[in-house]
């Protein structure tokens, strides 16, 4: 299949979404070309997150909270040949559609993403680059056997791309992760092919930056890596507080 027939979905997990939601409906009307299909997964918010949905067209399914049973709820519902993971608070570029298909053509690649910026009232440079180093250096110390074999970490503010086939084929994402679900599976796709991250930006959002500080935010992050590294992924969520 060329990568003009290629078909994308967008597969987007929200959570009492509504303040974010606005930017992004305008960004996804915007793109050029249009993704066959936006699969918008809700884990049951309580505020107008399913209106705004269904005013902007998108298809709107259920799911039982966590990043990780939403993303696999969606791909399962998507019928693309393409899935692109988008977080409410991520502004990808307009021509998303045709570098998801550029890039994924390539059949020695089976991960890609985006290169995230962090933004808010102001760019978050030093944070956006910690994130950029952070995918290198994180598989090297927490799986050196995977990163000697090209492993690389990609995380959810980098809207991850892959096939919808090869997914299943790995078995989607472990439902129980409500966090760093994304960093199991740059794992299982290591054994497919390459992880990509492209140089084409999206801009996301500062929110947590904001909230906590760059300080605190950086350690928080750096923390919640280590215990998905040493297992001890029952504690990730208690050290990774909510700041809509």
């Amino acid at each position: 299949m060329s990568d003009t027939a290629a078909t994308v979905a967008l597969v987007i997990p929200l959570f009492d979404e509504e303040a974010a939601l606005p930017a992004l409906i305008e960004a996804l009307a915007a793109l050029d070309p249009q993704p066959a299909e936006i699969i918008a997964v809700d884990g049951g918010s309580m505020d107008a997150t399913a209106a705004l949905v269904r005013d902007a067209g998108w298809s709107l399914i259920a799911a039982n909270k966590g990043r990780a049973r939403q993303i696999n709820a969606g791909v399962e519902a998507a019928t693309a040949n393409y899935i692109c993971v988008l977080h409410a608070d991520t502004i990808p570029p307009a021509d998303m559609v045709r570098v998801i298909r550029e890039t994924l053509a390539n059949p020695k690649i089976a991960l890609a993403s985006f290169t995230p910026l962090i933004t808010g009232t102001k760019t978050r440079w030093f944070t956006s680059a910690h994130n950029f180093i952070k995918t290198w250096y994180a598989p090297l110390i927490t799986r050196p056997h995977h990163f000697v074999r090209g492993v690389r970490l990609l995380f959810g503010d980098h809207a991850m791309f892959f096939r919808r086939a090869d997914f299943l084929k790995i078995g989607g994402c472990t439902p129980g992760d409500a966090i760093m679900e994304e960093a199991d599976l740059c794992v299982k796709f290591a054994a497919l092919g390459r992880t990509k991250m492209v140089r084409r930006v999206v801009r996301t959002s500062d929110r947590r930056i904001a909230a906590w500080g760059p300080l605190k935010a950086n350690w928080i992050y750096f923390k919640v890596g280590m215990l998905w590294a040493f297992g001890m992924r029952d504690r990730m969520g208690a050290h990774y507080p909510d700041v809509r």
